[in-house]
């Protein structure tokens, strides 16, 4: 299986996720983001947990890519860290699996992730955050990568278009754009950039990033 039996190029993915003790935290609501954005015509989800996984499965034919967030102590989200929780993942009905693929200390080597991955029948996705991760990423033998973790470095509503033109020229893995992507203006600069596919989260699914959005844009 390859990226192209499950999602076509300039397609757009859905982040259908929600942070603890916020108002969409629930499972109901997270599917009710998934059909909204497959009647939209996404062609794709993105996702947190095997439980939101399963329930979605349950009402959404799209291709899933899953994760499973954790939160280190005094650090930020670490994203499928632990081989472990792979199969759980695949179980639930998700297609593609995606990882931390930087240096970060985790309790399972990135190989045995990549390899966990793959022996389920998945795709294994990389979530990089800089240049630096591109090499990493390419000699695990992942199927894509996705730069979504730059926006830890970038400004408010800016998506990282450099970090996809530099995948590119580095390698020939198709990139799945993530992070920072509010307008329709910047989803076409990202697949002029390079991307294969834009996946689009709190311009779409955080009703209160939306509104803070136009509140900080119109002042």
């Amino acid at each position: 299986m390859q990226l192209i039996d499950l999602i076509p190029q300039r397609g757009i993915i859905v982040s259908c996720q929600a942070d603890p003790d916020t108002p969409t935290n629930f499972v109901d609501m997270i599917v009710a983001f998934a059909e909204s954005a497959q009647m939209g015509g996404a062609c794709g989800l993105r996702l947190n947990s095997a439980e939101h996984v399963a329930a979605v499965r349950a009402r959404t034919s799209l291709p899933i890519i899953a994760i499973e967030k954790t939160m280190p102590p005094g650090d930020k989200v670490l994203i499928t860290g632990d081989v472990q929780q792979v199969a759980p993942l695949t179980d639930a009905g998700a297609e593609i699996i995606a990882f931390d693929a930087t240096e970060r200390q985790r309790p399972s080597s990135l190989q045995t992730i990549v390899d966990a991955i793959h022996e389920q029948g998945a795709l294994a996705l990389a979530d990089i955050r800089s240049a630096d991760d591109i090499e990493r990423a390419v000699s695990l033998d992942v199927d894509a990568i996705a730069p979504t973790l730059s926006v830890w470095d970038l400004p408010e509503y800016v998506p990282d278009f450099a970090l996809i033109e530099t995948i590119r020229r580095e390698c020939d893995l198709p990139v799945i754009a993530e992070g920072n992507y509010w307008t329709p203006d910047d989803v076409k600069r990202g697949f002029d950039a390079g991307a294969y596919a834009v996946v689009i989260g709190s311009a779409i699914t955080r009703p209160w990033r939306i509104t803070e959005y136009y509140v900080q844009q119109t002042r």
